[in-house]
């Protein structure tokens, strides 16, 4: 699997997890053994992987992240740090997100989120066809 397709991969996961609400997938794509941050709209920097997943447990709990979508991800790699840029749609609104990768051996693992918000959203995209009946 190409670095690009790999850290899309870890980016759907985050995502995945968000939507879920699943705190332990959600612990397990945060890197354990480096420095991690994370900016949530309108919050504080918060240092640590204590701390983020501590945040995280709130959010996730919350019974509202089953409508997170992400939208229009781009993957920029450097080595073993890559990030992607991407719009967050979420049912009160848009926010534009930088999450942020470090390559652990053949994983990736998230280092940095942060999402705040976004003046000029893209539009929606139309939805998928369905199946025609015959």
């Amino acid at each position: 699997m190409s670095d690009t397709a790999a850290v899309m991969f870890a980016n759907d996961a985050f995502y995945a997890a968000f939507a879920a609400g699943d705190l332990e997938a959600m612990g397990r794509l945060w890197a354990d053994d480096h420095p991690v941050t994370c900016i949530h709209p309108g919050w504080q920097p918060l240092f640590g992987y204590e701390a983020v997943m501590e945040s995280w447990r709130g959010i996730l709990s919350s019974g509202e992240t089953a409508a997170i979508r992400c939208q229009d991800a781009r993957v920029h790699a450097a080595g073993d740090l890559a990030w992607v840029t991407a719009f967050e749609r979420l049912p009160r609104g848009v926010l534009v997100a930088t999450n942020l990768f470090l390559r652990r051996g053949a994983q990736w693992r998230m280092i940095h989120h942060q999402a705040g918000p976004c003046q000029d959203p893209p539009a929606e995209p139309a939805p998928e066809p369905g199946p025609t009946l015959q």
